[in-house]
């Protein structure tokens, strides 16, 4: 089978660095530097809607922090990123097992494969990141997936709304996990952890 999973916050926890390459941006263009966790609030949509909104209101700074977080976040986004628990075992079984794995993320895509290659490496078949196809919810980069692998996606697993409404506008199942940046409506199937992960996207 074909999964497809998110990235951040999803299978890695990396609002940390995500976080510090926020504040770098943002001293660099002469502005205070804010909370990690208001900065997490702000993941999900890609690395220009994360900038915009830590500069916000300062419209007019958008383009030098967005320059400054990408040189910034090059230097140092596998300083304290790392899979959570289980994760990393989790692709290897289902690599071994015969799986296709693939990931769909808003982040943009050199920095994905970055990580991909770092700490899961020979793992994922496709990566495909923000800056390469419409960002989520728009569905095209699970389209651009099933399409090179030649398979239907048997599930797409995230840690925000904005993946459950990629997943519904794609048309294939959804699987949330709860220890990323969003929360979700009772009744979304939910793994509390990696191992329940496994078996609900086996179970598809």
């Amino acid at each position: 089978m074909l999964f497809a999973f998110d990235l951040d916050g999803t299978l890695v926890d990396s609002r940390a660095d995500i976080a510090a390459s926020a504040n770098a941006a943002l001293e660099a263009v002469g502005l205070p530097r804010k909370p990690d966790a208001e900065i997490a609030r702000y993941v999900g949509g890609g690395a220009r809607n994360l900038v915009a909104r830590c500069v916000d209101p300062h419209v007019e700074k958008l383009e030098e922090a967005l320059a400054a977080w990408h040189a910034h976040y090059a230097l140092h986004l596998l300083d304290t990123t790392r899979p959570y628990p289980g994760i990393a075992a989790m692709l290897g079984r289902l690599a071994g097992d015969g799986h296709v794995l693939a990931v769909a993320t808003n982040k943009p895509g050199r920095f994905a494969r970055a990580i991909c290659d770092a700490l899961f490496p020979g793992r994922f078949a496709q990566v495909i990141g923000g800056d390469e196809a419409p960002r989520k919810p728009d569905p095209e980069m699970l389209r651009r997936i099933a399409e090179a692998e030649r398979a239907p996606v048997a599930a797409y697993v995230g840690d925000m709304p904005i993946d459950e409404r990629t997943a519904g506008a794609f048309g294939c199942p959804f699987v949330a996990v709860p220890w990323g940046f969003g929360t979700f409506a009772p009744g979304v199937p939910l793994a509390p952890d990696a191992a329940a992960l496994e078996r609900l996207l086996l179970a598809r």
